[in-house]
């Protein structure tokens, strides 16, 4: 049973989060995706893999996911990138650690460097989706759909069985959240795994993650017939190795 705790970030906000404290030892810290929790299995192997092999770990939700406090509504790129620097400060602390961020984790990892560049020794992209909002969602939305986003302030986008509530204030934090273009020249490592059928995000995006680290170590692992959120026991063992290779 994996035990949670709660980070009150203000009066009113507290963020869920899961760790493992070690001292002097590296650090895993697992980024969710968009609309996502830790009761999936990749927190659950992931910390798993922390216990084994005597690392810290962190995982939290962020403020309107799983059960943090605060409206999916009024968050955005960078207010979660901000929950997951204060998160890393408070239990990572000084220790080294590698970021893994599935879908708009990778986003929200890649955010992080210009913080803790000198405490990231790699970075594992699950599907990676940095700019996601604008190249995968508003530039699909019809004419009407932008209409009702900018004069409601939201729309209610459906796609298969779950429906986003996709707000304006979302799209415009997106552009000022802009990773693509920005080269992050540090020496680390990094791994990106793409689900060779991801239908949510292409495959290109995690090349594009690669190119903006011109001095990594880096490696591409699209996995066969693959989906976006790689969650079954045969990807995540691709993943795990891949991990290990990181460490």
């Amino acid at each position: 049973m994996a035990i949670f705790s709660y980070y009150k970030t203000s009066k009113t906000q507290k963020i869920r989060y899961l760790k493992i404290t070690k001292k002097n030892k590296t650090y895993l810290v697992f980024l969710h995706g968009f609309m996502s929790d830790l009761e999936g299995e990749k927190p659950k192997n992931f910390l798993n893999f922390s216990k084994k092999h005597d690392l810290g770990f962190l995982a939290l939700e962020y403020s309107g996911h799983g059960k943090s406090s605060g409206k999916f509504i009024n968050g955005n790129i960078s207010k979660w990138s901000e929950q997951t620097h204060l998160l890393i400060k408070k239990i990572v602390k000084k220790n080294n650690f590698i970021l893994i961020g599935s879908s708009m984790g990778a986003w929200i990892s890649i955010n992080q460097f210009k913080i803790f560049k000198n405490q990231i020794k790699g970075f594992l992209g699950i599907g990676s989706a940095p700019e996601f909002l604008e190249n995968l969602m508003w530039k699909k939305f019809t004419e009407k759909m932008k209409k009702e986003t900018i004069n409601k302030g939201i729309y209610h986008l459906k796609h298969g069985n779950y429906e986003y509530p996709i707000t304006y204030q979302l799209i415009k934090d997106g552009r000022r959240n802009k990773v693509l273009n920005k080269p992050i020249n540090i020496k680390t490592k990094v791994t990106m795994v793409h689900g060779e059928k991801d239908e949510v995000v292409p495959v290109s995006y995690s090349k594009k993650v690669l190119k903006i680290f011109p001095k990594a170590k880096k490696k591409m692992i699209v996995i066969k017939n693959g989906d976006h959120s790689l969650s079954t026991k045969k990807w995540l063992k691709i993943i795990i190795k891949e991990l290990k290779e990181l460490i």
